[in-house]
């Protein structure tokens, strides 16, 4: 991919250089990383500021992501609150087996709820970086992204008005049902993977009832456990797809997470309110390529990986780095390097991420299928986690995302 020039001279009312679809990790990111390169650009968001610091949304941050929000100065909060986990637990054949990853490796994962890290970014971006940014536009669409003019035109929440924004590119971070995925032309390909199971989403009231994540594989079904706050736990049930989650009152959740993360070796777990259900359709996809002319997809725009393995708000980070780095390259030095590598560099770590998660997945669900052969390999897949140093190894690396290659 060649570029022509870069927009020279201070833009007008109307042109920047780049429109930043969605402030969510990727857009914030992205936005940051060209504030602090002294490129100009405009974030566009659907929702209000106050519904994107308070999205309830899962917050494992592995440790090169951290690194990478450290060095653009985005880390503060971070590191300085957060949570770090170098355990988790496998619970199967009625007992707690813990793995430590942060000792074979000396690698650790961060916890950080997604909205914090939102407010963090969207206050150093609008508040600290004097970034432009505008809440609960409507009616976005994109046009002429295949020439070197695109422009991005929108609904204006107070005024009622139309407004166009000429740029030289769209950064799309808006998610699946943004505007960037409305406008991809046919010759995108999206791959999909369905697993064909739910898993009801809840947060509960209640303190954490272990020091690392846990993995709970019953024949029931999976449950998850995941520390939020010191009063606050994150839960999953697997549940049939399109389930109703008012058809598990509050006494029914307690009874199968108790059930099926039960340990003879461990205490029960602490109940609490339940202040959120909701069902999640597990499945994965992937957009490829990343690029459409002047049109860069980023986080959940451009792919998903389902909450199995804990890797969407890392796959989002990952790909604002390298675009914002890229358009900060081409836009102030004229080097198109990143740019024309972006798409190759960011689905390497999309298509392991995926793989992981598929392989994930059928250690935490293969006993529940009522078929004794896969319940049988599960075993021995979770078996060999504690027996082999190779398998062990391959694991935490997978988990953390330390591969090299990327």
């Amino acid at each position: 991919m060649t570029f022509p020039s870069p927009h020279a001279g201070p833009p007008a009312a109307s042109r920047l250089p780049v429109v930043i679809l969605g402030a969510g990790p990727a857009g914030l990111t992205v936005g940051n990383i060209l504030r602090a390169g002294g490129v100009d650009c405009l974030v566009l968001e659907t929702e209000s500021r106050e519904f994107i610091e308070r999205r309830p949304r899962a917050g494992v941050v592995e440790e090169w992501a951290v690194r990478g929000l450290e060095e653009r100065g985005l880390a503060g909060n971070l590191t300085a609150r957060a949570q770090r986990h170098a355990e988790c637990e496998f619970r199967f054949d009625g007992r707690g087996h813990r793995f430590p990853y942060g000792e074979l490796t000396g690698r650790h994962h961060w916890f950080y709820p997604q909205p914090a890290l939102v407010t963090d970014l969207v206050r150093e971006y609008a508040d600290v970086r004097g970034g432009a940014i505008a809440f609960g536009v409507r009616d976005v669409r994109l046009h002429d992204l295949d020439s070197g003019r695109p422009s991005v035109s929108y609904t204006d929440p107070d005024s009622g008005e139309r407004r166009l924004v000429r740029c030289d590119f769209v950064a799309g971070c808006d998610g699946a049902r943004g505007a960037s995925r409305g406008a991809l032309p046919a010759r995108a390909r999206i791959s999909r993977y369905d697993y064909g199971i739910g898993w009801l989403a809840l947060l509960a009231e209640a303190p954490p009832s272990s020091d690392c994540v846990l993995f709970g594989m019953h024949p029931d079904g999976f449950a998850g456990h995941m520390a939020r706050s010191p009063g606050v736990t994150r839960y999953y049930l697997q549940c049939p797809p399109g389930d109703d989650p008012d058809d598990w009152p509050d006494e029914r959740v307690w009874a199968a997470l108790q059930q099926r993360l039960r340990a003879a070796d461990r205490p029960p777990l602490t109940e609490g309110r339940l202040l959120e259900k909701r069902v999640l359709d597990m499945h994965n996809y992937v957009v490829e390529p990343m690029v459409f002319g002047r049109l860069f997809l980023a986080g959940d725009a451009a792919h998903l990986v389902a909450p199995i393995a804990a890797k969407g708000m890392n796959l989002a980070l990952n790909d604002a780095f390298l675009l914002g780095d890229g358009l900060v390259a081409y836009l102030t030095r004229g080097e198109a390097t990143g740019l024309d590598g972006y798409s190759e560099a960011c689905l390497r770590r999309v298509w392991d991420y995926q793989e992981f998660s598929q392989w994930l997945s059928e250690i935490c669900h293969g006993a529940s299928h009522g078929d004794p052969y896969r319940a049988g390999t599960t075993l021995a897949r979770l078996r060999r986690l504690f027996t082999s140093p190779a398998a062990a190894a391959a694991f935490a690396e997978q988990y953390l995302g330390t591969a090299a290659g990327y």
